[in-house]
């Protein structure tokens, strides 16, 4: 269900930690997907964040699917729809 999500939101997504961390501080971001197999190290940062901001996080099996449902050709660790 969430890939087709981010799928339909191709033209409003922050791809890749750094930018979806800093687009949730912005108030940018409507809800946060995050790869089950990502690092930890990468993704404990993002999971703080959207408690904090009160920002819903949906989990993901795949990085490999979440890049491809992004439209990049490598894994994704996480991805923002924006508002």
């Amino acid at each position: 269900m969430s890939y087709e999500k981010v799928a339909e939101a191709k033209n409003n997504l922050v791809i890749g930690a750094k930018q979806v961390q800093k687009a949730m501080k912005d108030g940018e971001v409507l809800e946060v997907v995050v790869a089950e197999n990502a690092e930890r190290r990468v993704t404990d940062h993002i999971l703080l964040t959207a408690d904090q901001m009160n920002v819903p996080v949906v989990f993901v099996e795949s990085m490999k699917q979440l890049g491809k449902a992004s439209g990049i050709e490598v894994g994704a660790a996480t991805v923002a729809i924006k508002k």
